[in-house]
């Protein structure tokens, strides 16, 4: 490597500086300090002036953070304080911006007549009116050379500062003028392709981050539509299994486990004019703008209470607190097909609150609060209670828990349970909103079926 040599023209002295040299550079080409490549060097007024309504506009570092000069959201400073601010800095069209503090090295040039003033977070560059193409002058001070030099100059724990003097002494490398041109050309050609690339390289990785996410809402979809398994006749249909459960409810009625008003179920039907009706006792009503999707004919519609019992647990305040303490679920336990018991609490329950809010294995937990909807299906034979930020629901019949979690998990991915959640800020899943939900039933045997599908689709995205 040939020896650089380095002439400091306030003494004259010649010193080598081979150290600083980072590379080889090709014949025609030179090394230089950028202080060779202008004629002058300040920054903006080191004073806070007087800031005015309108006038002229005070650029500041956060205003030409993007390489521009952006003047949406200037300050403003009267006429007369610009005036004697220019006196020292005045910046004008073909002029370089450069920021010196906070992100330090950011260049921008003056393609503007505007008037305007600068701060001391932004030096001001006049430039050489020769032998120096300023479009190829802001690419090699976007460079890792200049880069690294102005990170390794700039000075400050806080509010870092690349003060003048350093910037004085970056060291630059010249090419020929024309060969700037062609230089400056060629970056710009490619650099578009870089954008374009950058830009699909974006979509692809959000489309990477949320496909799995996104393939699982629409195998949900499909499948409480009917669309992920075939119908088989064999089966029988949904209209039947409401039946048997009707028949069960009664029993229930009879033992007095039920109340009478269980059996006031909705019937959900097609009218002459094909929207969808529902009828309880003699009155019907058209229920259209609250069925979100079709169908197969063996399925039915039905309200969420015609085939599941819910209760809200047990309300914490400490007028309850009688009884022996015992370990009880809320919201913040509850996650999407897992219940987490790392940080169960206690409280005191009494004997008949036990009785009440005890847990049984397969019950389907329903957050009210927290994220509304989240579900789980409590799986596990320790001794459980939970409190009213929980449903508790128990189906009637020939109903799969885990047919019907899929199909709250799709209604929360649709929007539905938050449209029917009440509140602004904090939104609560009521026990009214629950049970008036329609949900969509095929039979017995296909509910299993397709949780089955569902859970072999599932495993194949992992």
């Amino acid at each position: 490597m040939s020896s650089y040599y380095e002439k400091i023209l306030a003494t004259g002295e010649v010193k080598c500086i081979d150290e600083e040299i980072p590379f080889e550079v090709p014949k025609g080409w030179e090394w230089c300090r950028f202080s060779s490549l202008y004629l002058s060097l300040t920054d903006g007024t080191h004073s806070t002036p007087k800031y005015t309504l309108s006038g002229i506009p005070f650029i500041s570092v956060k205003d030409m953070s993007s390489g521009v000069i952006d003047f949406s959201n200037t300050k403003y400073i009267s006429k007369e304080e610009h005036q004697k601010l220019s006196d020292r800095c005045h910046p004008q069209k073909g002029d370089l911006l450069l920021s010196k503090v906070g992100t330090t090295g950011i260049p921008a040039m003056v393609t503007t007549d505007r008037e305007f003033s600068l701060f001391v977070s932004v030096a001001l560059i006049k430039l050489i009116q020769c032998d120096i193409n300023r479009e190829f002058l802001v690419f090699m001070i976007q460079s890792p050379l200049v880069q690294e030099q102005a990170k390794e100059n700039t000075r400050g724990v806080g509010n870092k500062n690349w003060v003048l003097s350093a910037v004085s002494k970056t060291l630059m490398v010249v090419p020929p003028l024309e060969e700037q041109g062609r230089i400056k050309n060629r970056l710009n050609l490619i650099l578009s392709y870089v954008e374009r690339y950058s830009s699909s390289q974006d979509k692809l990785d959000l489309l990477n981050a949320n496909i799995v996410t996104d393939l699982k809402k629409s195998i949900l979809q499909e499948a409480i539509q009917g669309k992920l398994v075939p119908q088989i006749a064999e089966e029988g249909t949904a209209q039947e299994l409401l039946e048997q459960i009707k028949a069960e409810k009664q029993k229930l009625v009879k033992e007095g486990i039920l109340k009478k008003s269980a059996l006031n179920d909705s019937v959900v039907f097609r009218g002459d004019d094909n929207r969808y009706c529902e009828k309880i006792g003699k009155s019907v009503q058209c229920i259209d703008e609250e069925i979100p999707f079709e169908i197969p004919e063996s399925w039915v519609w039905c309200k969420f209470q015609d085939i599941a019992n819910s209760e809200l647990g047990k309300t914490m305040n400490k007028a309850s607190d009688k009884g022996s303490e015992v370990p009880y679920l809320c919201s913040i336990n509850v996650y999407w097909d897992k219940v987490d018991l790392s940080n169960v609490k206690v409280a005191p329950f009494s004997i008949a609150e036990k009785e009440k809010y005890l847990l049984q294995k397969g019950d389907l937990l329903i957050c009210e609060g927290g994220e509304v909807g989240r579900c789980a299906i409590w799986s596990n034979d320790k001794t459980m209670y939970y409190q009213n930020a929980l449903h508790r629901v128990r189906f009637y019949g020939n109903i799969s828990s885990k047919f019907i979690q899929n199909v709250i998990r799709s209604y929360k991915t649709m929007g539905i349970i938050d449209k029917n959640s009440k509140g602004m800020t904090i939104k609560h899943f009521t026990k009214t909103a629950l049970n008036s939900l329609y949900i969509p039933l095929p039979p017995f045997q296909e509910q299993q079926r397709i949780v089955a599908q569902i859970e072999k689709l599932f495993e194949q995205l992992h």
